[in-house]
């Protein structure tokens, strides 16, 4: 049993909340439902409100559903996905950690999401009872088996109530599941796929089911029935589309008139007729908008399924609302990276700038330009977030786990890098700066689309690497050390990345510095990715900023995990000349945060011990060196090491006193 499960077990769930600290069974009348649709290739361009609606081209699509979604919630105009290709994406939005910490990474699909927080695991805690429906991808074993007893990092053991969609990620390249696809380009694409409904294999039974439709379904079914069995308790709905990936399948019927409990896409069960539009033949229906354009059949299919996804989401909308509690739930909408240029369809090639679907930027999937990972994100909570509200301040999918953790009614994990959404969503609440990070690795260019700027087109990809300071992004690619230099934009006055700052007076000269040792200070290597800066020594700070004390504040509560403690009030406050429990208030439920500084006095590999009996989060800087928390090969770790320039370097400890047995806390760094 991991340790969540088991403090799980152990705790009464009378957890802190954020400043006003009430208990889960207070907080359990306010807990909204927390909806969370992230669809697959999806450019920023691609919604109409965002780009298409502006576009003086013939050649646009229509997302009318969604831009009224917008009308009526917040645009978060500067969303960021964590790397632009689908599983590193997806794992940092389950984790709350970016790519400088989250264990997956680059192209590493279906290695198992790490046996750590999610946001399942987070608000199972809370009392929400968890689903997720659609493309998973991060399930660990074997790639070419469909083995559960392989599938170490199945959704249902890492936070999920219930699971139905593809587990596999190159599954979700094919969007009818029951049926073969002679149309393919390879073996691949051209057989039918398994969905898994938790440890329920089915595949014929699917038999013309198109993914769109049979992932709303079962989501309405979902959200039906527990309402129907658990009418006091909150959810949490993963809705994970794997379209408008490629390949470009589009659906047999138009979709259902109406929408909701007696309209729209309908769950039916039975095999072969799964949900109503379960039909022949497959792949056969093009919206009407698009059938009769003046375009390649490529470009129709596109704009179908993108079409088809804003028709489900009313659908969704249409649901709460009959059942009453459209306004006790929050969704979110947004994509996993870029626009895609595939199709998997023999004979057919597809573009991303056939319908400028990366918007006014530069950049694809697989780009770290803005094009690539800058995200279509809505936000809507009718009475709570304002309608018609813009949002212009960079954030990522990591703040979405201590966002959700806030509405529950919990503090997100001190693990987690992410901060509270919150703020700019209700206008209530310290608002925190966001830790905008990406790496990747695609050894591909970027495509020499005539939209690109020329400096864009054909740039050569390789490591890459994104980090924002002071409101400016830094960008380099094809990294060959840590001594390249970012290229430094003003996304405000230049989202086109066109002008290059770095250099052209003595700001962005130390600007660039700090990029560099910023990054450097934020993340920790994998083994499984390596990268031109993993044996750069981490840099030290200004000595004049050291303090020889070290200051430590306690908070006291039954603390499912080890805290952010941002938003919590201390019982008490001090200082003291090392890291010790003389300053614990009491002996349970408490959690102290130490702050200090480790004098370096020779460059090298730095070895650091926090120990603890409960849990405890170290990070020298913003690097995450000790996690006392996550199971690692079957154990916790109480020793990490960090590579460190002589200097002076800040460190925060963060310990939860255990439920049973002494205190115990061991803190100590050496060469």
């Amino acid at each position: 049993m991991n340790i969540f499960i088991l403090r799980t077990l152990i705790a009464t769930l009378t957890l802190l909340c954020a400043v006003c600290s009430p208990t889960v069974a207070q907080a359990q009348s306010s807990q909204p439902n927390i909806i969370f649709i992230l669809v697959d290739d999806l450019g920023w361009g691609d919604l109409g409100v965002f780009y298409q609606n502006s576009r003086s081209q013939d050649r646009k699509h229509a997302t009318p559903n969604l831009d009224q979604f917008a009308a009526e919630g917040m645009q978060l105009r500067q969303h960021y996905c964590p790397a632009p290709v689908c599983a590193p994406s997806r794992a940092s939005l389950l984790s709350g950690r970016h790519q400088g910490h989250e264990p997956i990474r680059d192209n590493q699909f279906d290695k198992a999401l790490a046996d750590s927080h999610t946001l399942g695991t987070v608000l199972q805690t809370a009392g929400y009872r968890t689903a997720m429906v659609g493309k998973y991808g991060l399930p660990g074993g074997d790639r070419e088996l469909y083995d559960m007893a392989q599938w170490v990092a199945y959704p249902t053991k890492r936070g999920f109530d219930e699971f139905f969609g593809y587990v596999k990620h190159r599954d979700g390249h094919t969007q009818y599941p029951g049926n073969d696809y002679p149309r393919g380009d390879s073996e691949l694409h051209r057989t039918g796929k398994p969905v898994f409904h938790n440890e329920q294999k089915l595949e014929e039974e699917l038999a013309g089911c198109y993914t769109t439709d049979l992932y709303t379904a079962f989501a309405k079914k979902w959200i039906v029935e527990h309402r129907q069995d658990h009418p006091k308790q909150p959810f949490f709905l993963y809705l994970a589309h794997s379209t408008p990936h490629a390949a470009l399948h589009t659906p047999s019927t138009p979709y259902p008139k109406g929408g909701g409990l007696q309209g729209g896409i309908q769950w039916i069960g039975e095999p072969g007729r799964m949900i109503n539009t379960a039909g022949k033949p497959i792949d056969s229906w093009i919206h009407p908008d698009y059938a009769d354009k003046d375009w390649m059949e490529q470009e129709k299919r596109f704009a179908t399924m993108v079409r088809r996804i804003d028709s489900s989401v009313a659908d969704i909308l249409h649901t709460l609302r009959d059942l009453g509690i459209d306004q006790e739930t929050i969704i979110v909408f947004t994509s996993d990276n870029g626009p895609h240029k595939e199709s998997y369809i023999e004979g057919f090639t597809y573009n991303a700038n056939s319908f400028d679907s990366f918007g006014p930027f530069n950049g694809i999937k697989r780009d770290v330009l803005e094009g690539g990972i800058r995200m279509p994100t809505l936000v809507r909570w009718p009475g709570q977030i304002p309608a018609g509200a813009l949002n212009q301040t960079p954030s990522q999918f990591h703040d979405w786990l201590p966002t959700f953790a806030g509405l529950a009614g919990v503090p997100g994990p001190a693990l987690s890098d992410g901060v509270s959404l919150l703020p700019y969503l209700t206008g209530q609440g310290t608002v925190r700066e966001s830790s905008v990070y990406v790496e990747y690795f695609n050894g591909q260019d970027t495509p020499t689309y005539e939209e690109f700027d020329p400096r864009h087109q054909g740039r050569p990809r390789n490591q890459m690497q994104v980090v924002f300071v002071d409101g400016f992004k830094g960008i380099r690619t094809d990294i060959q050390s840590h001594e390249d230099d970012f290229e430094i934009y003003d996304l405000v006055k230049d989202g086109r990345e066109s002008t290059d700052l770095s250099g052209s007076n003595d700001y962005f000269t130390t600007l660039q510095q700090r990029m560099k040792d910023r990054v450097l200070q934020m993340r920790r290597p994998n083994k499984s990715a390596p990268r031109p800066y993993d044996d750069a020594y981490v840099p030290g700070v200004d000595p004049a900023l050291q303090d020889r004390k070290v200051s430590w504040a306690v908070y006291q509560g039954n603390f499912p995990w080890v805290p952010q403690t941002f938003d919590l009030k201390p019982v008490k406050r001090g200082t003291s000349q090392k890291v010790d429990l003389n300053v614990l208030t009491r002996d349970y439920n408490v959690v102290v945060e130490y702050k200090g500084f480790a004098t370096i006095r020779t460059s090298g590999e730095y070895t650091f011990q926090a120990d603890s009996d409960g849990g405890a989060i170290l990070r020298v800087h913003d690097a995450v060196v000790v996690d006392n928390e996550s199971v690692i090969d079957g154990k916790r770790q109480t020793k990490g090491k960090i590579l460190l320039q002589k200097g002076v370097h800040p460190y925060t400890l963060t310990y939860l006193r255990g439920t049973e047995g002494k205190a115990k806390l061991k803190f100590s760094y050496s060469k």
